[in-house]
């Protein structure tokens, strides 16, 4: 029996989630081995160990370690090809070229003004910290720009990198979940091809068992 990989982190990382819903989608054990961020465990010797800038997560695998959340997925959808759901990072070099790409759109053009305003809008009130709304104006402008480019996309394809759901969709449902229970959810919404596109994303096993692990509470720290 393989030993099953290792993620730690905490559920309600959105990089964290990124690689359980691929992890879910590849029919991969995993073990979730919680690490607080309140508490600076993320900053200690031995996680530094396994991720050197101290963020979540990072990745196990017997003996090899891993960290950044995309990495990982492309990591395991390469070494399972066959498990679960086998063309999530595509099964020749153009789909493996079209995902990447679009990959590549959702870090670069997705989720930078996605991440500011799930830090603003999501984070901030728990947090007990004032919201910039100049900082949240500006990212929703960006944001919408991203967004009417999907539109397009998503207009002549169902899913972002052709027409079966890939790492190129999974990878935006972290950050998008969090915006969908805010009262930006309309950036999605309002669009008809992007709405219908979260509408399947979001709908799928995988993901709903990700957003079930995000409401339970925490397991004990590594």
């Amino acid at each position: 029996m393989a030993t099953a990989v290792k993620v730690y982190g905490p559920p309600m990382s959105t990089a964290v989630s990124r690689v359980l819903a691929c992890l879910l989608e590849k029919d991969v054990q995993f073990q979730l081995i919680n690490v607080s961020m309140a508490k600076g465990e993320h900053k200690k010797p031995d996680f530094l160990k396994l991720q050197p800038f101290g963020q979540v997560p990072a990745f196990q695998d017997e003996c090899i370690t891993l960290f950044e959340s995309r990495a990982i997925c492309r990591y395991i959808s390469e070494k399972y090809p066959n498990q679960g759901n086998k063309g999530l990072y595509g099964t020749n070099p153009l789909e493996k070229a079209s995902i990447d790409q679009w990959l590549e759109a959702e870090g670069q053009s997705f989720s930078p003004p996605s991440s500011v305003l799930v830090f603003q809008l999501a984070f901030a009130p728990r947090m007990k910290i004032k919201q910039d709304e100049g900082l949240i104006k500006m990212n929703e402008e960006k944001l919408k720009k991203v967004l009417d480019v999907y539109e397009k996309r998503l207009g002549e394809s169902r899913y972002l990198s052709g027409d079966e759901f890939s790492l190129a969709d999974l990878s935006h449902l972290p950050n998008a979940q969090y915006l969908m229970n805010t009262d930006r959810g309309e950036l999605f919404t309002s669009r008809e091809n992007v709405g219908r596109w979260w509408g399947e994303i979001s709908g799928r096993e995988s993901w709903k068992k990700v957003v079930e692990m995000q409401k339970s509470p925490p397991p004990p720290s590594a």
